[in-house]
């Protein structure tokens, strides 16, 4: 397959080079962990300077999508990346990284909360909730386990098709728009339930994430629970500093 940049088109030259970067790494070669050529090579049969493909692929490297080390070249990062801002649902995610994911298990329950869910919901301890557990990752293996809690007042039922990406089954089926999302993060130790699930080693690093989602009017949905291998992840903040 070969590749160009049209140099009389007003789109400037390294957005198409991103671009086409994209198109590049999603060549089973490259997924396999081929490195990419060097960054002459590619710049010669590209027609650009080394300046411009340096820009287009500090920004695949700052998405994720691309590693790069020094004296050994740049391949795609098989660890999965997500971005603190402008966030999704893990599969409209991954869908949108054109990353494959598998569902390992998928398990709903009706529980009564513990006392800080129930208070982050503002119920009462004794009033069920819909607990959602959820193994996900790679066809390879599994990487991240989910436990999310629903508010009873979205109206869950348990009887939907969790396949489907969590967010577009709020907003679609219930008009639920998760728009804000608080989230803590830190390491821990994997113990013995975690190290069966993520097939780590007892006592493996893994990356804890817990989020607290809320609807449009800041009214909390959602209590949820992520336990990453830190192998497989990457989680990227992007800050910008006010004027």
């Amino acid at each position: 397959m070969s590749f160009s940049i049209d140099h009389k088109s007003p789109i400037p030259l390294h957005i198409q080079t991103e671009e086409l970067l994209r198109v590049i790494i999603r060549q089973p070669q490259y997924q396999k962990g081929k490195h990419l050529p060097n960054e002459v090579e590619l710049a010669h049969t590209l027609n650009i300077s080394r300046g411009t493909l340096r820009q287009a692929v500090n920004k695949l490297v700052h998405e994720g999508l691309l590693v790069r080390k020094k004296g050994v070249g740049t391949k795609v990062n098989n660890m999965v990346s997500s971005r603190a801002m402008n966030w999704l649902s893990f599969s409209q995610e991954m869908a949108a990284r054109e990353i494959p994911i598998k569902s390992f298990e998928l398990h709903l329950s009706w529980v009564k909360p513990e006392e800080s869910i129930a208070n982050f919901f503002e119920i009462p301890g004794d009033r069920k909730v819909l607990k959602l557990e959820r193994l996900r990752g790679r066809p390879e293996g599994p990487f991240v386990y989910f436990v999310s809690y629903f508010h009873p007042r979205i109206g869950l039922t348990g009887e939907e098709d969790f396949e489907r990406p969590l967010y577009e089954i709020l907003e679609k089926d219930y008009l639920v728009v998760a728009n804000l999302s608080r989230e803590e993060i830190s390491a821990k130790a994997a113990d013995k339930f975690l190290a069966g699930k993520l097939q780590l080693e007892l006592g493996g690093p893994v990356l804890f994430r817990k989020r607290f989602v809320f609807d449009q009017a800041e009214r909390p949905i959602e209590y949820n629970l992520g336990y990453y291998r830190a192998d497989s992840f990457i989680y990227s903040i992007e800050s910008r500093r006010e004027q």
